[in-house]
């Protein structure tokens, strides 16, 4: 079992830990039209956003940096996942203006969060998602950043750096 901070307190991550070269969970999600996203089929390459809440500052300045970014990472489709209802998802990306990513929601099975061991298990923020990023291409997992502060972005230097190399 994972485990990531809160604020500098440990809180524990429920579900499976899928590591780079692991087969990719395939998971349906629900997007902000009410429609079924499939995420971690093999069909293309995936960068996988895992986030609390689009309702958090940390979590909507990373959709705003992603959004910006998005040319950077060549040919893959950027989903962010959270348990924040499609109605909620859609209204922060049309008020933000983010027209560049997908937005898929965990909210009727946490299916994602169990399969990519994400859950957050206790503490304030339990039943939420942590802060992560996976790469899925060819279904496997390719790249993979569990950020160890959950109110910390991820290391976009990094992921730019792996799409480049």
């Amino acid at each position: 079992m994972s485990s990531v901070n809160f604020k500098g307190n440990p809180i524990t991550l429920k579900g499976q830990n899928v590591e780079v070269n692991d087969k990719a969970p395939v998971v349906k999600l629900k997007a902000r039209d009410l429609s079924s996203i499939e995420v971690g089929s093999s069909s293309k390459t995936q960068i996988l956003l895992s986030m609390p809440s689009l309702d958090t500052a940390v979590c909507a300045t990373e959709a705003r940096e992603f959004n910006k970014k998005i040319a950077s990472f060549s040919g893959a489709e950027v989903v962010v996942v959270t348990l924040d209802l499609p109605f909620a998802m859609g209204r922060f990306c049309t008020t933000e203006g983010i027209d560049n990513l997908v937005v898929g929601s965990d909210f009727l099975a946490k299916e994602f969060g169990q399969k990519y061991g994400v859950l957050i298990g206790d503490g304030p923020l339990e039943g939420l998602l942590a802060r992560a990023v996976f790469v899925v291409k060819d279904g496997k997992i390719v790249y993979k950043e569990l950020v160890s502060e959950v109110t910390n972005l991820p290391d976009l230097a990094k992921l730019e750096a792996f799409f480049k190399a």
